[in-house]
């Protein structure tokens, strides 16, 4: 699978931006999805991951309530909305794809697109 990511920026604390990331080469839904992000001199941590279907998401505590991830099969997209960003959000988030979304949480997937750097202001 390969992995597309977009929708990065800079965004000022309280606001709001959306990540896209689109995959391509194999079939989509076979894949559950994810988000990974890493700070500047930070060790790399998980966000969120949602199931094949979509009916499932985990989440980071660190973004529980201000995060949310989406896929739509149709289009092979996963999403990451998030809203009410703070500055230690600032990172570059990589989107991922393993066949168990555990994978995802645990960071080892078996896919991962280049990422796509996300600056929030004070």
């Amino acid at each position: 699978v390969q992995l597309q990511a977009s929708g990065g920026g800079l965004v000022q604390t309280g606001g709001s931006l959306r990540l896209s990331c689109v995959a391509s080469g194999r079939t989509f839904a076979d894949y559950a999805t994810g988000w990974l992000r890493q700070a500047p001199g930070k060790e790399r941590e998980f966000v969120a991951s949602t199931n094949k279907g979509g009916g499932t998401q985990y989440y980071a505590d660190s973004v529980k309530g201000r995060f949310t991830i989406s896929r739509d099969n149709a289009r092979n997209t996963v999403y990451l909305q998030m809203n009410s960003l703070k500055p230690d959000d600032t990172a570059v988030y990589y989107c991922a794809a393993d066949s168990i979304m555990h994978h995802i949480v645990i960071m080892t997937p078996d896919f991962e697109g280049q990422g796509t750097l996300v600056t929030v202001s004070s």
